[in-house]
């Protein structure tokens, strides 16, 4: 079990990056999250509401993210 010292409310973004690279992040509703890892890997990952996601990430798009109320942990 993973344990995260602080959680933000993500609002997706095609232009800016987190202010701190994420941990991990939750998803309060399925659908597909748009990302870009720590280490500048772009992907859509199809995600289900309420797991958490452990991969290290720097950007939420809103571009290709239909997932919403998505979390950042770290």
């Amino acid at each position: 079990m993973d344990y995260y010292s602080h959680a933000v409310s993500v609002t997706p973004n095609d232009s800016t990056d987190l202010t701190v690279p994420a941990w991990a992040f939750i998803p309060a509703t399925s659908g597909t999250v748009k990302i870009t890892t720590y280490w500048g890997d772009t992907v859509t990952v199809t995600v289900v509401a309420g797991y958490t996601y452990n991969i290290r990430t720097k950007r939420i798009w809103s571009t290709g993210t239909t997932a919403t109320g998505i979390v950042a942990l770290w």
